[in-house]
């Protein structure tokens, strides 16, 4: 295209050079700007399609106008998704536009309860509501929800398409953002001047708010388009984030270690085992080994955030085959209390900072309320733990004489009553129910300077401070019935030096479960992974 052809040809699309035509674009400001980027570009390599102009218009130009208009419709596309601006942005511009100064400035006349801005927003189709001649439209983005009113006359560009259009559709649309006090959506809306269908949905949805939970899960992507949803990732990224943010402050190094092992990590009838190469590899359990051995290198304090694989059977509502783990170690220690401090200020933090931005929308949506709970976190023993639940009537089924999931709900429950906390450590683990590398007393071998987090009758943290002696470490190995030749390249860490050290392993699913009052770690895992499910 001859740039010197741009101005006649940008006009005559925008209505002046071509009166009769159907081809138009929103206002002469766009076909301006189409103009400018026309002039300073080379036509495409390939057509785009014509999406929002009417088929009998195009069929009337002749092939040179034809591929005019072509580059032209992919141009006001573009600008219109280069420029955008998010819905939740929406509600600010307005007031700001609303600001006496900046009317001035722009030249916009505002009634006393209307503020107006030519706005493009991008989002998928949330619902739509048509009249005889109005269509009422909520479009979503990952910010927000607004609605949009369109009327357009036969003769629009995008009339066509907005008969057309799904529930569900990802659509362009530029228009003029109102203050509208009636409206629920922020109390604005846009009036459409122009629309680009980015790409359909079909009509019919494979789920809906009542379809059960494994259904939905089948059709995770579209599920997680519900803002419940969205405002749970949301929740789990400033969770991480005020990890990272306390970790950084506190000299933490990062590692990321391999999830791919030659033995097992914690015990070995929760292995996955896979073919590789001439042999067989397992699915790591845990980074357990590779954080003790960031220790005897002398990283002082590391944390990891990452996928651990458990072939665990079970079909609970917290159980999974494969979650995200939040791991931490830390050297010279005097004993596991030190762990603890390190967790519950960890957790204090991330609380905090939920409760701080997403306090009241999970409160709305969830309705629960976050409780930043204060440090110190309770502490009773397993022994003390033991003689409060059978104290309340209940007898412990298990003949290893651990608590179960009914006692670890009945613990939590007369901690909170005594003291109105919801966390709870239990310490001091027998030895025959915890690892072989879990220290043990010097005043009394059989208990373990380790812990379990409660949290609402919930387990969400295994800790303890790790044995750092060569000969005491194989030694409790090979009491555990742990071939040495198995863990040889782990116990060799420990041959050449190692600070007193410990660590714990948190379930960032289960932290969100709790935190949002969910039922199950499927709601809250992104794509969940269990015995029945690989897909999608």
């Amino acid at each position: 295209m001859r740039t010197s052809n741009v101005p006649t040809f940008v006009a005559g699309v925008a209505g002046t050079r071509y009166p009769h035509s159907r081809i138009r674009f929103a206002s002469h400001a766009l076909a301006f700007r189409v103009h400018r980027r026309l002039a300073h570009a080379r036509p495409p390599r390939a057509l785009a399609p014509a999406s929002h102009v009417h088929r009998a218009s195009i069929e009337r130009l002749n092939p040179d106008q034809r591929r005019r208009v072509d580059c032209v419709v992919m141009s006001s596309a573009s600008i219109m998704r280069g420029s955008r601006t998010s819905i939740g942005e929406l509600s600010s511009l307005v007031a700001e536009a609303d600001q006496p100064g900046n009317q001035a400035a722009t030249g916009t006349a505002t009634a006393a309860d209307t503020a107006t801005a030519t706005v493009t927003i991008c989002g998928f189709v949330d619902t739509i509501r048509r009249h005889s001649k109005v269509v009422f439209i909520v479009l979503r983005d990952e910010t927000g929800a607004v609605q949009v009113v369109a009327s357009p006359r036969p003769d629009e560009p995008y009339a066509d398409q907005l008969d057309q259009l799904t529930v569900g559709s990802a659509v362009t649309v530029q228009g003029e953002l109102v203050k509208n006090q009636i409206v629920k959506l922020g109390g604005v809306e846009i009036q459409m001047s122009g629309m680009v269908v980015d790409s359909f949905s079909e009509a019919q949805w494979p789920i809906t708010d009542e379809t059960s939970l494994d259904k939905r899960l089948d059709w995770r992507f579209l599920d997680l388009r519900k803002p419940e949803n969205l405002l749970i990732f949301r929740a789990q990224t400033a969770v991480e984030e005020a990890f990272r943010e306390l970790w950084a402050a506190e000299g933490f190094i990062e590692i990321h270690s391999p999830k791919l092992m030659a033995s097992a990590s914690e015990t070995g009838s929760e292995l996955f085992r896979l073919e590789y190469f001439d042999g067989y590899a397992y699915l790591a359990q845990s980074p357990q080994f590779y954080k003790q051995m960031a220790m005897a290198a002398g990283f002082g304090k590391v944390f990891e955030i990452g996928p651990v694989f458990r072939a665990n059977p079970s079909f609970t509502s917290r159980h999974d085959t494969e979650f995200t783990s939040v791991d931490v170690e830390i050297s010279w220690i005097d004993s596991h209390e030190d762990v603890m401090r390190v967790e519950e200020k960890m957790l204090q933090r991330a609380l905090g900072v939920v409760k701080e931005r997403y306090g009241h929308l999970v409160e709305e949506v969830f309705g629960t309320s976050i409780t930043v709970p204060e440090l110190p976190f309770p502490r009773v023993t397993h022994a003390q733990a033991r003689k409060i639940v059978e104290d309340s009537g209940y007898r412990l089924p298990r003949t290893d004489g651990d608590l179960d999931p009914e006692a670890e709900r009945r613990l939590s429950s007369h901690i909170a009553d005594e003291t109105g906390h919801g966390f709870v450590f239990v310490t001091d683990y027998p030895a025959t129910l915890r690892p072989f590398y879990h220290m043990r007393h010097e005043e009394d071998p059989e208990l373990t300077r380790s812990y379990d987090l409660l949290w609402n009758g919930l387990e969400i943290t295994t800790g303890a401070q790790r044995e750092h002696r060569y000969s005491v470490l194989r030694d409790q190995a090979l009491a555990h019935g742990v071939k040495e030749d198995e863990v040889s390249y782990y116990l060799d860490f420990f041959r050449f030096g190692c600070p007193p050290h410990g660590g714990f392993g948190l379930g960032l699913t289960r932290i969100l479960m709790i935190l949002l009052a969910r039922t199950n770690v499927r709601e809250v895992t992104y794509l969940y992974r269990g015995p029945n499910r690989l897909l999608p």
